[in-house]
């Protein structure tokens, strides 16, 4: 079956648009309601989202389908999503459903769902409910006495801040750090700062005014260069920027210098490895993750895995490989340990661990290899398939002969937005940017795209 609906990281779309629209989130719920009923108990599910003004039309019909099927509701409002796959685990809840379109901006709203043990569903599993979305099955409805029930938790946000905390090291603070963050008008913009706060930092806060429209403008994992400026000049240590949903991070040193993913991974793979923490079939990242942490977790004997884009790919082959850390260069980092999806917030407190255990400062203690020249552009296209295009198949394959051995090529279509990513990285930074170019300009000519916002 060809997947309409579900793309590499649930359902996304424009607000009010299908597939995200009312009616569409009602059958949704409908349908993965039934997949996930099983036995006589009372059947509950969990539903939270962050700050965009759609989720005010999404989260009812996504209530109004679960309740008419016979499954009980639990909402928390805004809350990271994160928090929501480890409330199902800890509610006992049959379901996990998060209202986000994560990075994008306040247009876009998607669907995330979540199985009883806090993971992402298969794709296996999507394909079923896509299937029975399809079909429109009214005639499996609760009987008027079977309806569910819906009540909101009212404590979710202490819960999760209280777990969180938990994940950094007993007997470690946070004193003496000031810290900015930067929660994107998004999900987080309550219990980050919180958590930072309780564990004795000095916290500047920013972007922690949702409106209903401001979330990822201007600010959060993608755009941090507001993070950056506001950490020189407030003289802070250290700089956190959550995505929308806080499922991602990007952090920054004292000198407001990015810190990305990739060097997260290789910093906390080589102190656990020194300490005997990591676990597990060395480290799993994924394809975009730069050839430098490849190298440089090799010096350490520790192997990486590279996955296909996407964070649940990553935890799908942790699982495979029993392996505890894992994630995206762009900030999507498991911690197996702790979590069953990405937590932005729990990743920044790993890395700040290390830092108040080392007595030194972040632009000491995380940059810990020289990443390749790497160049990622995007193209965003209306309509076609521009991969096809006999024009840029040409143009990759030149990209792919001139780089030869000394690089690597990757061009993929986005899974969540209509857009084609232009990857090149090697050790000849001129050669890397005119291959990206050559091929982006092959895309642009062919179907009509541009750059993507």
């Amino acid at each position: 079956m060809t997947r309409k609906l579900f793309g590499t990281d649930g359902i996304r779309g424009t607000a009010n648009i299908e597939p995200m629209t009312a009616t569409t989130a009602l059958l949704v719920a409908q349908a993965a309601g039934r997949r996930f009923t099983r036995g006589d108990h009372r059947h509950r599910v969990v539903i939270g989202k962050d700050t965009r003004l759609s989720g005010y039309m999404l989260e009812p019909a996504l209530t109004a389908g679960f309740v008419s099927i016979g499954m009980d509701v639990i909402l928390v409002g805004p809350l990271p999503t994160p928090a929501v796959a480890m409330l199902t685990r800890s509610l006992r809840a049959d379901l996990g459903v998060v209202l986000s379109a994560s990075h994008n901006l306040y247009r876009d709203n998607g669907i995330k769902l979540f199985g009883p043990d806090g993971y992402k569903l298969s794709d296996e599993i999507e394909a079923e409910i896509e299937t029975q979305v399809a079909r429109g099955r009214a005639d499996e409805l609760a009987a008027p006495d079977s309806l569910g029930r819906a009540r909101r938790l009212d404590d979710a946000q202490g819960r999760y801040i209280e777990f969180v905390k938990r994940t950094f090291p007993a007997g470690l603070r946070l004193d003496g750090l000031k810290i900015v963050v930067d929660c994107a008008n998004g999900a987080a913009y309550r219990v980050a700062p919180t958590v930072l706060w309780e564990l004795g930092a000095e916290v500047v806060a920013m972007a922690v005014k949702p409106d209903g429209i401001n979330i990822n403008k201007e600010c959060g994992a993608t755009s941090p260069r507001a993070l950056c400026e506001q950490v020189v000049t407030h003289g802070a240590d250290f700089g956190i920027a959550l995505d929308g949903d806080a499922d991602r991070v990007i952090v920054a040193d004292e000198h407001g210098t990015v810190i990305d993913g990739d060097q997260v991974l290789g910093l906390i793979a080589g102190c656990w490895k020194s300490d005997g923490r990591l676990r597990g079939d060395g480290v799993v990242a994924t394809v975009m993750s730069n050839l430098g942490l490849e190298r440089h977790l090799g010096g350490l004997g520790i192997p990486l895995t590279r996955t296909a884009v996407g964070d649940r790919y990553v935890v799908e082959a942790m699982r495979e490989r029993n392996c505890n850390l894992g994630g995206e260069q762009s900030g999507h980092l498991i911690f197996a340990d702790y979590t069953t999806t990405g937590d932005g917030l729990i990743a920044a407190l790993q890395v700040l661990a290390v830092i108040v255990q080392s007595g030194r400062p972040a632009s000491e203690v995380c940059r810990v290899f020289t990443p390749l020249p790497q160049l990622l552009r995007n193209v965003r296209f209306e309509s076609g398939a521009p991969l096809d295009r006999p024009e840029v198949k040409r143009a990759i394959a030149d990209g792919e002969a001139r780089l030869k051995n000394t690089g690597r090529l990757l061009i993929r279509k986005s899974g969540t937005e209509p857009v084609i990513r232009v990857m090149a990285e090697g050790d000849d930074e001129a050669l890397v940017n005119g291959v990206v170019d050559a091929i982006v300009q092959s895309i642009r000519s062919a179907v009509g795209g541009r750059a993507a916002e």
